[in-house]
């Protein structure tokens, strides 16, 4: 019941029982108002409006409730969570699938570890470290300014892996496996420079763009000083390893266009660099041969044609449900290199469509957070970082699924996170790890700098391009174009 306020004519409306009789007398009903202040009737006559002992006893207003702000973690994942849960679904896939892919006809039941799994296993643990530590490093220390942009660390280490590229091809030092020279041997491990020389050049391109010691608007004095590093690595590459020499080459041109370099000087490039490629392939034979058996897979079926044959075996057979995991044929001696480049047909044989899908979609949620990073508001070192691994997880991911569907010609490029491997594993949960630290850090945008006003005689003031994109100085152009009253 509302207080009683002095002052506050109050009357109580007599109603009708509802227990009355039908023959019960009633009392008659009265003309109340409510007041808007302390809730009381009254019989008096008029608007609902408080009377000056109420405005003098009148509550006060209560407060506006404010919401306590949340942490956007509790009810939905960051960008990082989600990359950390695709980065470890893939690692884990590739663990159980080298080892399906690894294990032979032995005549005893059960799931036992080969020696391949063992080994791929405890890479993958060291992977996931790797992951981890770098990212929780700020990846703002790898753009930290220098005395002189030529002693910057990211140009030192742009030129080691240049140097292990070279190595690598020397007789005798690098180790040849299959017919191709590619890694270097290191202890117990073997380490494949082309892993160092592809993340370099993503390093790389992404200080040289945002940085820009050069005017790149300038073909010959920016433009092409800018490929001159890309066009080594890959020379030193493309000798051994076409497929990650184009692999490469692909990503570079995409942050290129990225880093808002000029489109005419892109058009005047590309062409010689594929008159280049095709070159590299038409000079070796085997390469020209996959070319060819590329066009017709049957009419080489015991040569060049037999590894797209047994691929698509595998895809047919598995169907949408596929055989179950460790129940594939095709890798019991059929299917070469099942445990690197055609992982993904196993993937299919023994896990179906829905496997198929479920790796393409944690491929695409890795794309999904490089993407959402660069379109943040943040420093251009980190969305072109973002940018890059992300192409470059991107494109030897499509580049190995497509070769596993005979859709492109065979490459020698293995599925990341997935295929069997020792450096290459490692060394790409660490450029992930570089992703997973710019969604964590958040640094503001570059400051556009604003340059000097130039002095004339009268009130107009002639502005630079560069002065356009700043408020202050169109205000105080704006200011000195007035006329003085």
């Amino acid at each position: 019941m509302a207080p009683d306020v002095p002052g506050c004519p109050r009357t109580s409306p007599r109603v009708p029982s509802p227990r009355a009789g039908r023959n019960e007398p009633t009392a008659p009903f009265i003309r109340v108002h409510l007041c808007p202040i302390c809730g009381n009737t009254s019989s008096v006559a008029g608007k609902n409006k408080p009377t000056a002992v109420h405005a003098a006893n009148a509550p006060a207003p209560a407060r506006p409730i404010t919401p306590i702000p949340m942490d956007d973690s509790i009810y939905r994942l960051r960008q990082r969570d989600i990359l950390a849960v695709c980065v470890l679904a893939l690692v884990f896939l590739g663990v159980i699938m080298v080892q399906s892919a690894a294990m032979t006809v032995t005549g005893q039941p059960g799931w036992r570890w080969t020696a391949r799994g063992t080994r791929h296993a405890v890479y993958a643990v060291a992977a996931i470290l790797a992951f981890f530590a770098v990212g929780h490093v700020d990846y703002a220390r790898l753009n930290r300014p220098t005395r002189s942009p030529w002693r910057h660390p990211i140009l030192w280490a742009l030129a080691a892996a240049a140097v292990s590229c070279l190595i690598v091809l020397v007789p005798h030092v690098g180790l040849e496996v299959n017919g191709a020279r590619r890694w270097l041997p290191l202890g117990p491990i073997q380490v494949q420079p082309s892993e160092l020389g592809k993340w370099a050049i993503v390093l790389f391109l992404s200080w040289w763009l945002s940085r820009r010691p050069l005017n790149l608007d300038r073909f010959f004095l920016g433009f092409l000083p800018t490929l001159i590093p890309v066009a080594a690595i890959c020379l030193l590459i493309v000798i051994q390893d076409f497929g990650t020499a184009a692999l490469i080459g692909l990503c570079a041109i995409t942050m290129l266009i990225a880093g808002r370099v000029k489109w005419w000087h892109l058009a005047l490039v590309i062409p010689p660099a594929l008159a280049a490629a095709f070159w590299f392939v038409h000079h070796k034979a085997y390469r020209w041969t996959r070319v060819t058996a590329f066009m017709d897979p049957y009419a080489h079926a015991g040569k060049e044609g037999y590894h797209m044959i047994q691929s698509l075996l595998s895809f047919s057979t598995g169907g949408i449900t596929g055989k179950g995991l460790g129940n594939g044929v095709q890798k019991l001696g059929y299917l070469p290199e099942d445990t690197t480049d055609f992982i993904f047909a196993v993937i299919c044989e023994e896990l179906g469509l829905f496997g198929a899908m479920l790796t393409v979609a944690l491929y695409l949620g890795i794309l999904y957070v490089a993407w959402q990073a660069m379109k943040q508001k943040r420093d251009t070192f980190g969305r072109l970082l973002a940018f890059g691994i992300g192409s470059m997880i991107g494109c030897q991911a499509m580049i190995n699924i497509a070769v596993a569907t005979v859709s492109v010609p065979t490459k020698g490029l293995s599925l990341p996170l997935v295929s069997a491997g020792g450096s290459g594993l490692i060394i790409t949960c660490a450029a992930l790890g570089l992703l997973y630290s710019v969604c964590r850090h958040h640094h503001a945008p570059d400051p556009q700098s604003t340059p000097e006003p130039l002095h004339t005689d009268d009130s107009t003031q002639q502005i630079s391009d560069n002065a356009l994109v700043s408020p202050a100085a169109w205000q105080q152009w704006m200011a000195q174009s007035q006329p003085a009253r």
